[in-house]
């Protein structure tokens, strides 16, 4: 993870105060399903569609700061995690050009790291803090879908990951229990469960199994230490 970030600013007008003096505690990351960054960057920097994030990241790797990191960007839109609402006060949203059907660059990536690794450091976050937009809005968004590199962050302690296979017939707890200690609201357990696996199995598909019950656990122990 060495180099130097540099960073460019475009600043969006769509912003404002964080509710109730809220602190960042989570980042959010997102794909921006747009066919290239410019398109993007010219959406997010538009007062008509009233949506922009903190950063995005181009598929080159050039860091783009929309809004100060003091200010509530408008990225994250209703959801809910840990139990905490009003997410968009809560939290640094991250862009990440990307159509949402494609790997993301190496240089992309290693950009990413980079800021990473400088916010959790200004705001004393965990790795954990690190989550994705389908994470907290699971029956409404996929981003930053199946094929991004949560393992990838974990490496460098930017993210929670779990290498955990297990005997999916030993005893542990149930799925939703597991999930909800990460983080995941159950409303729709469907949909909550897809999004689990979006980042923790991004090629299973089917029926809960025993499997996502210990991955789950293990996810949710590495969390509470």
């Amino acid at each position: 993870m060495a180099g130097q970030l540099d960073i460019v600013d475009r600043p969006s007008p769509n912003f404002g105060p964080r509710r109730d003096e809220l602190r960042p505690e989570y980042v959010v990351l997102h794909y921006t399903a747009m066919k290239t960054a410019d398109a993007a960057l010219e959406r997010l920097c538009d007062p008509e569609f009233e949506v922009s994030a903190h950063y995005l990241i181009t598929e080159v790797g050039q860091v783009i700061r929309l809004v100060d990191e003091r200010f509530r960007a408008w990225h994250a839109g209703a959801g809910m995690w840990q139990g905490k609402d009003d997410l968009n006060s809560r939290s640094i949203g991250i862009e990440l050009a990307n159509r949402g059907n494609h790997p993301f660059s190496n240089l992309q990536m290693n950009a990413l790291e980079l800021l990473l690794a400088g916010i959790l450091q200004r705001w004393e976050l965990s790795p954990s803090c690190v989550i994705g937009h389908s994470d907290m809005a699971p029956d409404r968004k996929k981003d930053p879908g199946r094929r991004f590199d949560w393992r990838r962050l974990a490496h460098q302690r930017l993210a929670v990951w779990s290498d955990l296979g297990g005997n999916p017939l030993c005893k542990s707890l149930p799925w939703s229990e597991s999930a909800a200690r990460i983080g995941y609201s159950l409303d729709d357990q469907v949909a909550a469960l897809d999004a689990f696996r979006a980042r923790f199995r991004p090629w299973k598909t089917g029926p809960q199994d025993g499997e996502d019950a210990v991955l789950a656990e293990s996810v949710a122990n590495l969390i509470e230490r």
